[in-house]
């Protein structure tokens, strides 16, 4: 920033300083036809032109470095503080806010710090006209110092109302963008209940909404452009009218006149630059307090003021609320009677939301963040598969990924991929069924292995010959860690090392998936609505 202003404060003055020096070599070299003088001037006038290319050259490569800083840093920080965020982030924050921040604000604090640059070369070229012309003309030095803070405020006035209609535009603005989101990912439902028409009036009520209010901007806008060309322009006209009279008087010279007229085309420029760097550093600071705000963000689970740090050795993870115990090295199943308790009963052991749970004895909200993601993964059906090749979603080298697909009976997804595992995923994964997708979710868990993998429904979605070759495998795959499967399939529990029925929240019973059916009359109840459903 700093280089940007000392080179744009150059160039800018070196551009000022020009119509002095013409002046100079009309009076000195052509009206007193002395061709020493003329050539003296001539060579300074040369030498303004060469530091003005040079430094026009250093500023404009600051500026647009300037630019880019300021655009891709803010979404590399973005990007930080989602990732921070995590589960908290959809909470606090519509998506399209997030999108917004990645489109327009970039661009918007981007350019408020590569105007900077010019604007304050423009100020510093106008306090350098002005000692000029007071040395020159007391009458057109006064007319420079007291017209140009009137034009900026002139200017300035239409500023404050732009700056709010901005500001609303661009909520209004989110707000629609996270509507066509919500439209677009619940299409299916919506036209399954019949509601696609009304939330499609609705959009287009919105929309047109959004136009009008944009329609309001750019009337701002318009008359803003049209001051930017008409006052300075108008300021133009006053000080060559001046510098006239002053010649006819013989208060100044022909060589002066030449000047002033220079300099009152000349003013237009740095005079419009003013205004240009007052409209972006207003819309800049207008995106900043939107980015800020997001940065300002907390997540919902506070880092412990003085972590701990986990013993030794694989340990039990316990949820103290419902009385699971998850041992190392064992397929722990959970058949909750209501879905939502076995969910709750994941994010708790995941540390998505508080609870008394521990991992080898240590209360999980001692540890930092990072370690319990560390060692505990939650992998749920509502994970994202993100664009690129498939080979960098998944993640790991190929004998990895061949085995963890032949786990996840996900082999022949790959297979008739046209690319294999070079093939570029689309956007969320569209291009997969659902079932394909959970199952590409499944590999990409195991992948990661870590010491504590904890599946939320990983076989809701397949079907049985592929969930009974899933559930005979997965096992196996997971020898010497500890998994925890989500679920009321009994091809899965008819699997797990220990099955714990969990009603209203609460551990009712637990064994063997045979020894529950036989003694648990509810257990066997909702494991026969599973095999019925």
């Amino acid at each position: 920033m700093v280089a940007g202003i000392g080179w744009g404060v150059v160039w800018m003055v070196s551009q000022a300083l020009m119509p002095a020096v013409i002046g100079k070599a009309v009076d000195a070299g052509l009206a007193d036809r002395d061709r020493g003088a003329l050539l003296t001037w001539g060579t300074v006038l040369l030498g303004l032109g060469l530091v003005q290319a040079a430094t026009g050259i250093l500023r404009h490569r600051v500026a647009v470095f300037n630019w880019l800083a300021a655009a891709y840093r803010t979404i590399q920080l973005t990007i930080v503080q989602a990732n921070r965020l995590g589960a908290t982030l959809p909470k606090r924050l519509a998506t399209g806010e997030v999108v917004s921040i990645g489109t327009a604000d970039i661009s918007h604090i981007g350019n408020a710090l590569d105007v900077t640059a010019r604007g304050s070369g423009a100020v510093v070229a106008i306090v350098t006209i002005a000692v000029i012309l007071f040395s020159t003309s007391v009458p057109l030095g006064l007319v420079v110092i007291v017209g140009v803070p009137l034009l900026m405020a002139l200017v300035g006035g239409l500023i404050r109302p732009l700056h709010r209609r901005q500001q609303a535009y661009r909520d209004q603005q989110a707000r629609l963008t996270t509507q066509a989101g919500d439209i677009v990912t619940g299409l299916r439902v919506l036209r399954g209940v019949g509601g696609e028409a009304t939330f499609a009036a609705r959009y287009r009520a919105e929309s047109q909404s959004l136009r009008s209010a944009g329609v309001r901007v750019a009337r701002v806008e318009s008359v803003l452009e049209a001051a930017q060309v008409f006052v300075p322009g108008a300021f133009v006209v006053l000080v060559v009218w001046l510098g006239a009279r002053f010649a006819l008087r013989g208060e100044i010279t022909p060589g002066q006149l030449v000047s002033f007229y220079g300099y009152a085309s000349f003013l237009m420029f740095p005079l419009r630059t003013i205004t240009e760097t007052i409209d972006k550093v207003t819309r800049g600071h207008v995106a900043a307090r939107r980015v800020v705000a997001m940065l300002a963000l907390r997540r919902d689970l506070a880092e412990p003021a003085h972590p701990a740090a986990l013993p030794g050795g694989a340990g039990d993870l316990v949820d103290g609320e419902s009385g699971v115990v998850v041992r190392p090295g064992r397929l722990t199943a959970i058949a909750a009677n209501t879905p939502e308790d076995a969910t709750a009963i994941a994010d708790r052991l995941g540390r998505y939301v508080d609870g008394e749970v521990t991992l080898s004895g240590v209360p999980l909200r001692e540890l930092p963040l990072a370690t319990v993601r560390e060692r505990i993964l939650v992998a749920d059906n509502d994970g994202r598969l993100f664009s690129g090749p498939l080979r960098a979603e998944l993640g790991g080298d190929d004998e990895r990924i061949g085995a963890a697909l032949a786990v996840a009976s996900a082999t022949d997804i790959v297979d008739a991929l046209p690319d294999g595992l070079d093939t570029v995923v689309a956007e969320r994964g569209r291009e997969f069924s659902g079932g394909q997708q959970q199952r590409l979710r499944l590999v990409r868990a195991l992948l990661a292995d870590p010491p504590v993998l904890v599946l939320v429904e990983p076989t809701s979605a397949v079907d049985a010959h592929t969930e009974a070759r899933i559930a005979e495998r997965l096992g196996a795959a997971r020898a010497g860690r500890a998994t925890v499967v989500c679920t009321t399939s009994p091809l899965v529990l008819d699997r797990a090392d220990h099955v714990l029925f969990v009603e209203d929240g609460k551990v009712a019973a637990e064994g063997g998936h045979r020894e529950l059916l036989e003694t648990e009359p509810r257990y066997a109840a909702l494991v026969t609505r599973g095999e019925e459903s």
